[in-house]
């Protein structure tokens, strides 16, 4: 992913109102980010822990959205799987976000994604995951990008319908 500005990333949201695009809380480290190590941006909001946000190119632009994490699982630690990178985490690693859908109905659409949203770390071995992380695959680094990628562009083309 190229390297992009505060002002790119607020312009970017599809499923904000333009209050809440003002409000949203960037970033302060985009400069330090690992640009050539990102499929898409991806942070939690420090101030609340339940709001995450979710920046990627899709198509000639870049989109942007707003999640919210669900509740947290409770009880026994068992593994789950994220629905971008595939990266399993025990405990609360992976949660249900949810996305407002654009079009103003109300509707919302949901995936299991990395608490973190670190996917492109995982993948490409930066962040570990843990003993059992990432499954052994035949796939080269590049298709599993390639993979990732196709399944981060059709969670936003179910957010944008």
């Amino acid at each position: 992913m190229r390297a992009i500005s505060e002002g790119e990333i607020r312009a970017s949201f599809v499923n904000c109102t333009k209050g809440e695009v003002k409000r949203l809380a960037v970033p302060r480290d985009l400069d330090t980010r690992p640009w050539d190590d990102l499929d898409f941006l991806g942070w939690r909001d420090a101030a609340s822990p339940g709001r995450a946000y979710l920046v990627a190119e899709h198509g000639d632009r870049l989109v942007g959205v707003a999640l919210r994490r669900g509740t947290p699982h409770t009880g026994q630690a068992r593994r789950s799987m994220c629905s971008l990178c595939l990266t399993t985490h025990t405990g609360d690693g992976v949660s249900l976000m949810t996305a407002r859908r654009t079009g103003g109905n109300g509707d919302s659409v949901g995936a299991y994604i990395c608490t973190d949203l670190a996917c492109s770390l995982y993948l490409r071995g930066k962040k570990d995951a843990g003993p059992g992380g990432r499954m052994p695959e035949s796939l080269t680094l590049e298709e599993k990008i390639d993979r990732t990628a196709v399944n981060v562009t059709e969670f936003l083309q179910k957010v944008t319908r």
